[in-house]
């Protein structure tokens, strides 16, 4: 028992810590989000004219018939989708709090998966393993934004390089640590 809290601790560790780094160090996300020097009034028109916080996507229409009609005359025009909030709120503890919760269950979760039936797997298969898991998580994600809601690959390659790159840091974790076991227990 004591082996997988170690395991999914210092994992959870590891992804959450490539995150950080990625986002707040190295510049892995920087080109993501765009600049216009129009902001304050776009912004002012947001905030004078929504008046719930959500997803938008202009041009819509307020049945899905309409917008099903619609989408028959956009074709060539210009779009946008737009996430608005009325207040700005960092509150950057509880979010770190709760990115590193969901890594602690994401790193659980894998060795649960990689360890059913009592078996340990040789570390290939757990880096192996690991480095699918994180390309999983990219590909039903934020590649099916890109498929279903055209996000352009400057949006998204910083999240392709972190789920690798993350995930890849915890397959070589686990597969090392895991296999510290007497060989009997592996497959």
């Amino acid at each position: 028992m004591k082996k997988w809290v170690i395991s999914s601790v210092v994992g959870a560790i590891i992804v959450f810590g490539w995150q950080g780094l990625s986002w707040m160090a190295i510049g892995v996300h920087d080109k993501q989000f765009k600049y216009t020097p129009a902001q304050n009034e776009l912004l002012n028109a947001f905030s004078t004219n929504l008046t719930d916080e959500g997803l938008y996507s202009m041009p819509s229409a307020p049945t899905k018939k309409e917008r099903q009609d619609q989408m028959k005359n956009m074709e060539g025009k210009p779009w946008a989708s737009v996430i608005y909030h009325k207040e700005y709120h960092a509150n950057i503890a509880m979010r770190m709090i709760r990115a590193f919760l969901v890594d602690l269950f994401l790193v659980i979760s894998l060795i649960y998966i990689l360890t059913r039936g009592g078996m340990i797997p040789i570390p290939r298969r757990i880096f192996s393993a690991s480095v699918a898991y994180g390309l999983a998580f990219f590909l039903a994600g934020q590649y099916m934004g890109h498929v279903w809601f055209d996000l352009p690959w400057h949006m998204i390659t910083g999240d392709l390089i972190d789920n690798l790159v993350a995930w890849t840091l915890c397959g070589i974790w686990l597969g090392w640590w895991l296999n510290r076991l007497p060989m009997s227990n592996k497959q």
